[in-house]
């Protein structure tokens, strides 16, 4: 819940792409195609941005050499060549394989692959595109293509939107929206007369958490805080703990999610008697499937080809618990919460930098690991090669591949990425705003619809401004004035800023009246 890094992630991709430091390497024989990851230098190896207007040429392997001097090596005329990394720096390579009269270089790696560099006396001598490919590429490519293969190279644009926006836009919304729901649900739910009533104020004493004063929100933020920094400090330890208690955390929530929507529909708990104890086949069997899909996550959480969906589902349940256990008490303890954590969002991401000694925020070191690079220059990007030092990644994003991102994909997976905390923190807000619906008798949830409405607004907001400055935004920067605004206004304008304010006491008071007036 810590991130809150939704549009500096997205500004890290689209700076990084901006100069189109990833291409495709397209091999074909026939009707067989295969396309491979390749990574450039666009400043000094000019590739088409179309398959379409990319030369063919034929690949000559020269794994078995560097290409260091000058050989035994005939005429590479027109030719595609692949050697193998180091003996030399990409600029001694290029030199060799121009002289040799090739038309394309590309380097094979095991190891991370870096946008290449030369100097610059180097530089102005060199005429032919050099890229790096990974070494398993070629292996594979060479069992496809046994025969041999042509090959172009190309780097399609990367649009400035991406329609992973909008799925990210859907999913933050629709959780907000229903975990503020199912908040104001259980207390219409506990208002209820008869037997409904007492179990769920039974189960409310035990599961549910009310911020009820601003000691408690101060020692919350703080505890944020502390850990955040922590994080920064000893992440590559730090991180398996909240591994481990995503994987416990997603699985209660996801259970708590399912129980109350099967029994929302009547369907039955098919309970049996055991030695005079009843026990519920649908809570086994609900148990069995969320623990068993919360270690299917912990086991593949590195398999970024499709554990993003799990992961999204259970983030989904997680923040949908969140925004049901946990209750702010009136709007002054939610002006007071969203406020501090505004600052705390803006600090760790703006202010931060002047303290670190890479100058990188904390938050975004955090979210993105350690081994995700610092702020360094937008034009250099890294790759995974074939033997890669792997380090884990913080499970408290949502996640959605970038459909348009095509050659960056190849290379390594891209992802809009929003924050668990840029859901959380407004949820909270909405949930409230769903309870005070409820004590005040509002038959059309006003407040609720109103402050789901500007939650929306808000993210759209933060995207817009993002795409259009070309600058990391903080998503609780816009989405905290827009909830916390559109609230307070609605209150004034109804004449409801007094009870707005004091929430919970006001329901107590309104209790209060109506059973003295029955009497």
């Amino acid at each position: 819940m810590a991130v809150s890094v939704l549009s500096l992630l997205l500004l890290m991709w689209f700076g990084s792409q901006a100069h189109g430091q990833e291409a495709i390497l397209h091999a074909s024989n026939g009707s067989t195609v295969r396309e491979y990851c390749l990574v450039y230098n666009s400043t000094w190896s000019n590739i088409s941005d179309r398959l379409s207007a990319a030369v063919a040429y034929p690949l000559l392997n020269l794994t078995s050499s560097q290409l260091c001097v000058r050989g035994q090596q005939g005429s590479l005329e027109g030719q595609a060549v692949v050697v193998m990394r180091g003996g030399c720096d990409f600029g001694q390579k290029a030199l060799v394989a121009q002289d040799l009269g090739a038309s394309v270089l590309l380097i094979a790696s095991i190891k991370n692959m870096m946008t290449p560099t030369v100097n610059n006396s180097v530089f102005s001598k060199m005429k032919i595109p050099v890229a790096l490919v990974r070494h398993r590429d070629i292996l594979d490519a060479l069992q496809v293509f046994p025969r041999g293969m042509e090959v172009r190279l190309y780097a399609p644009p990367v649009p400035p939107f991406d329609a992973s926006i909008i799925v990210m836009l859907m999913i933050a919304v629709f959780t907000v929206t229903m975990g503020g729901f199912w908040s104001g649900a259980a207390e219409k739910l506990k208002q209820a007369p008869g037997p409904e009533s007492d179990a769920a104020e039974g189960r409310s004493d035990g599961s549910e958490l009310s911020l009820y004063s601003p000691l408690k929100v101060l020692l919350f933020v703080a505890m944020m805080c502390v850990m955040l920094v922590l994080m920064y400090f000893f992440y590559r330890w730090l991180v398996y703990v909240i591994i481990v208690i995503f994987c416990l955390a997603s699985a209660s929530a996801l259970y708590n999610c399912l129980d109350s929507l099967m029994t929302a529909l009547g369907c039955s708990t098919l309970s049996v008697s055991c030695r005079e104890r009843s026990v519920s086949v649908r809570s086994l069997l609900l148990a069995a499937v969320c623990i068993t899909l919360s270690v299917i996550w912990g086991v593949y959480r590195n398999d970024d080809r499709w554990i993003w969906i799990l992961q999204d589902l259970l983030g989904v349940a997680f923040c949908l618990n969140f925004l049901k256990t946990i209750s702010l008490s009136n709007f002054k303890i939610c002006v007071i919460l969203l406020s501090l954590l505004l600052v705390y969002d803006v600090f760790f991401v703006f202010i931060t930098p002047f303290l670190t000694p890479n100058g990188e925020s904390i938050m975004v070191q955090v979210a993105l690991g350690p081994g995700a690079g610092g702020k360094g220059d937008s034009n250099v990007v890294e790759v995974p090669g074939d033997q890669t030092s792997s380090y884990e990644k913080l499970p408290v994003v949502m996640r959605i591949p970038q459909f348009s991102a095509l050659a960056q994909n190849l290379c390594m997976m891209q992802f809009s990425i929003l924050g668990y905390g840029d859901i959380i923190i407004p949820g909270l807000l909405v949930a409230y705003c769903h309870r005070f619906d409820v004590w005040m008798g509002n038959s059309r949830r006003i407040y609720f619809i109103s402050c789901a409405v500007a939650y929306a607004v808000g993210l759209v907001l933060t995207f817009a401004v993002m795409l259009l400055s070309k600058m990391g935004q903080p998503a609780l920067l816009y989405l905290v004035p827009c909830t916390l605004l559109t609230s307070a206004v609605l209150a004034c304008v109804r004449k409801e800023f007094r009870h707005f304010w004091s929430g919970s006491g006001t329901y107590q008071y309104i209790i209060r009246r109506q059973q003295s007036s029955r009497s």
